[in-house]
């Protein structure tokens, strides 16, 4: 297995977007997996399920998102996208690297995962692009409200106006996020929520590219990127006929404890996508992929993969 990396420019016109790449030694290619990773982390962080995957066949890519990892020109721009349409460039960089992918490896089956954040980006990919891949893996999700997505837009609306885009806001932090943890540990501020590893709790919070809050322009972007794959007119776009995999531990707070990712599940088979798959881990957190039974989790989306 080798690792690659590469750049190419971002459609928010200003960033080069960090590409990853875990290949493996032999051909041919069982498949290709795109990852589209989660908010406040970055692609390096997936290296160990990748090199489980990339050796056994199936080729993996992905890319830091704007605001994300080494795909900002310094640190002061983590966590601020872009200034118009930043979940729809997010979106398009996705759609970049399939083509770059798919254009150097013709005819090779594709597949993208999107995590947490990255499920909701891969959400909306798929209503636009779903037709260029053979399946997809959605992976700590979840849905919201819509009186609460209006609530906090309203909420950043004015916080906007006194402070500006680029302002990062603990308070709004803990208003957002602040009860994830409560279920796990008394702060407030804890990463818990993440895993039950504590190890990989620990990696998490020295990991400056895992440390930074969001700007109030990244917190619009991922409001916004809720509404539009919340939206009904948007559901009718998700496609159909590809495999659909939703991945997510029962104590997920993102996807409310399960109910959120299984609210998600049964609206997508209502709206008539049919082969969708659900599997919620009992006990397992946000993070299937940095769990402790990971391992059941990495052999399970291999044996889904090999399936198509």
């Amino acid at each position: 297995m080798t690792k690659e990396t590469f750049t190419f420019p971002s459609a928010n016109g200003k960033n080069q977007i960090y590409v990853k790449l875990w290949k493996p030694e032999k051909e041919p290619i069982k498949g290709i997996l795109q990852i589209s990773h989660g908010m406040i982390e970055h692609i390096e962080r997936y290296d160990e399920f990748a090199v489980f995957l990339a050796s056994r066949g199936f080729l993996v890519v992905g890319n830091d998102h704007m605001g994300h990892g080494q795909s900002v020109s310094n640190s002061e721009e983590w966590g601020y996208f872009a200034k118009e349409d930043s979940s729809k460039k997010v979106v398009e960089d996705l759609h970049a690297l399939t083509l770059k992918m798919k254009s150097k490896y013709p005819g090779v089956k594709y597949f993208v995962l999107g995590h947490s954040m990255g499920s909701f980006m891969i959400r909306r990919y798929l209503m636009t692009y779903g037709k260029e891949v053979d399946g997809a893996i959605i992976m700590g999700t979840g849905m919201q409200p819509f009186m609460k997505l209006a609530l906090g837009k309203l909420i950043l609306k004015v916080v906007k106006m006194f402070y500006g885009e680029k302002h990062r806001s603990v308070f709004l932090e803990q208003v957002m996020f602040g009860s994830y943890n409560k279920r796990f540990s008394t702060n407030k501020k804890g990463k818990e929520w993440l895993t039950r590893d504590e190890k990989e709790v620990q990696c998490y919070r020295n990991d400056p590219a895992c440390s930074f809050l969001f700007t109030i322009n990244g917190i619009e972007t991922l409001l916004s990127t809720l509404s539009f794959i919340q939206a009904k007119e948007n559901i009718q776009c998700f496609p159909k006929k590809i495999p659909i995999l939703m991945v997510s531990g029962r104590e997920d707070p993102v996807g409310n404890y399960g109910k959120g990712v299984k609210k998600v599940f049964e609206t997508y088979q209502q709206h008539g996508v049919k082969n969708i798959t659900l599997k919620l881990y009992d006990g397992a957190r946000h993070e299937p992929l940095n769990e402790t039974n990971r391992y059941e989790v990495y052999e399970m989306i291999y044996t889904y993969l090999n399936k198509w």
